[in-house]
């Protein structure tokens, strides 16, 4: 695979993308499948802004509804299904359950939210709930893979909800689906494009200063090395960052008016024992939409929508953290929640297009694909999407790629399986493959299983590159070993300790880091990546920094 830090074997590409996050590297395999010479890049890694931190949602949206976004909605539930199928690895179905506190609440602010006119909906009765699960099966029908909707009522809710206030009279339980790891599976639409493409590369922690008469010129800021490439057409896919690249390009615009989403990871058996591997989807006082969910054995709580004039400034403020746990304890009267039960948070800003409504959760996540030259050069920026969508939005932006560079679709993303979903083994045959996975590479049966639940079918490749020389669990975490680090610092563009910790991993996420944690990696990834003494200790220092600072990590693993 080309390493993210090699000097280019070519000067000239097709289509350079700039932007690594999903929306990115989605466009970076479906055009490879097109057997286009495609270059992606990207000012950090590989889906660090905010692909690196939604909701870890793959859904419909069913609160589009509301504002009459059936299409987005039918895309959305379409792209779901299709996920569930290509990527099960590590999307997987949610049981989501809306607390619902009375009959006929909603429906003229709905009615009023329908015809676009401004109102504050913050009660949605038993009508309304059905009104709207009923259309979101109805529209999720294709491909679907997943049951249909139901009401519980009365008894019911109090036997599976017993710390839920009492003001909730039902439950409306419909399906969507989580995907426990999106920032490896932004990774992987990378990997497949380098295998599809001996034409394609990546180069992360790489800007673009400057572009004339069809020429970038490219600065990596860990080597400081300078490189120019020719390239036919240019996507910008810098998400809130997307105007700033522009510039950089030489156009001036407007494009983007993002908002901030923060989500915290608190621990909490109790809660996590009552969801019951189910989400509660709710709305709140002020007219928000909040939702909690089991995550590696926590609970993942989120979200704001905070309208931010600066990306790079965004972070999860403790005002945010109170208003996040005010609002589950509002929904939870029966527990108690405090900022001590927060475990690991994070913070993205969502690119949306620039408006001037007032509420930033009336803002369309549809997406906008806008056309610009820079001299002869096309430039495709895209602005809004989501996390869901993202292989609808690159097959629709490769098309408009191919018409303007004179070429042809020749294959389809739609069936085509993504990373470690390739092969995947149905569930009556899970069994027999990870007893040929243990037999194969000489595993303890748990050990298999565990690679396979982390990586899906590419937890062949991984246990096949440990079982090469003698190998050892880490001592501060002895879930993953020490070959198991290598591999993925020298097989999956990892150029930092942040990519392996933060991304490639669910090391952070799972609120298992720890200093000694960071030092005895840093070590291990020391020996590939050839770094001195000094570089190590740098590294160590700045991805602890980043732990403390930006994600509230005390120290002490969960």
């Amino acid at each position: 695979m080309t390493h993210s830090a090699t000097q280019l074997d070519s000067a000239h590409f097709d289509v350079t993308i700039i932007g690594a996050g999903i929306n990115g590297v989605g466009l970076f395999r479906e055009l490879a499948l097109q057997g286009l010479n495609v270059l992606l890049i990207d000012k950090g890694d590989i889906c660090t802004g905010a692909s690196s931190a939604p909701s870890r949602l793959i859904h419909g949206g069913i609160k589009y509804l509301e504002t009459g976004e059936f299409r987005l909605v039918a895309q959305s539930t379409f792209e779901r299904n299709l996920l569930l199928r290509n990527a099960p690895h590590v999307v997987k179905p949610l049981p989501t359950i809306i607390p619902i506190h009375s009959w006929l609440g909603g429906i003229l602010p709905s009615i009023k939210r329908f015809c676009g006119l401004k109102t504050k909906l913050a009660d949605r009765g038993v009508a309304i709930t059905e009104a709207g699960m009923r259309i979101y099966d109805y529209l999720g029908r294709r491909a679907r893979v997943m049951p249909r909707h139901r009401l519980s009522f009365g008894r019911s809710v109090r036997r599976d909800w017993p710390h839920m206030t009492r003001k909730v009279i039902a439950t409306g339980r419909y399906y969507d689906a989580a995907i426990t790891q999106p920032e490896r599976l932004g990774f992987e639409c990378a990997e497949d494009a380098l295998r599809l493409s001996l034409g394609c590369a990546v180069k992360t922690y790489t800007r673009v200063t400057s572009f004339h008469e069809g020429a970038l010129t490219l600065h990596d800021d860990l080597t400081g090395q300078v490189e120019h490439v020719h390239t036919d057409l240019i996507v910008n896919a810098g998400g809130a960052w997307i105007d700033r690249v522009n510039a950089e390009i030489g156009l001036s615009t407007r494009y983007i008016g993002g908002t901030k989403g923060s989500h915290l990871v608190i621990r909490h058996p109790g809660l996590l024992r009552e969801l019951n591997g189910q989400m509660v989807y709710f709305g709140t006082a002020d007219g928000r939409i909040c939702l909690a969910y089991p995550f590696m054995n926590h609970v993942l709580i989120g979200s704001t929508d905070i309208p931010v004039q600066d990306a790079d400034t965004a972070f999860c403020t403790h005002d945010e953290q109170s208003y996040m746990l005010a609002m589950l304890q509002e929904l939870f009267p029966g527990f108690r929640f405090s900022d001590a039960d927060v475990v690991y948070r994070y913070c993205g800003v969502r690119p949306l297009p620039a408006t001037r409504a007032d509420d930033p959760g009336e803002i369309s996540r549809d997406h906008i694909i806008h056309t610009d030259y820079a001299g002869t050069t096309p430039i495709l920026s895209l602005v809004g999407g989501k996390w869901t969508t993202f292989r609808g939005l690159a097959e629709e932006t490769a098309d408009k790629a191919l018409a303007l560079l004179h070429r042809k679709r020749v294959a389809s993303s739609r069936q085509r399986a993504i990373g470690g979903g390739t092969g995947y083994p149905e569930q009556n045959a899970r069994d027999d493959y990870l007893l040929r996975l243990a037999r194969t590479h000489g595993l303890p049966l748990a050990r298999a299983a565990l690679l396979f639940e982390r990586y899906g079918t590419t937890a062949e490749r991984v246990a096949a590159y440990c079982a090469l020389t003698s190998d050892r669990p880490l001592e501060t975490l002895d879930s993953y070993t020490k070959n198991e680090i290598l591999y993925i610092t020298t097989e999956e563009l990892v150029r930092k300790a942040t990519d392996l910790l933060f991304r490639r991993t669910t090391i952070a996420l799972s609120g298992a880091l720890s200093r000694p944690l960071v030092e005895e990696v840093c070590a291990i990834m020391a020996e590939a990546l050839e770094w001195t003494e000094g570089n190590c200790t740098s590294e160590i220092d700045a991805t602890w920094k980043i732990a403390v600072t930006q994600h509230g990590v005390s120290g002490a693993p969960a």
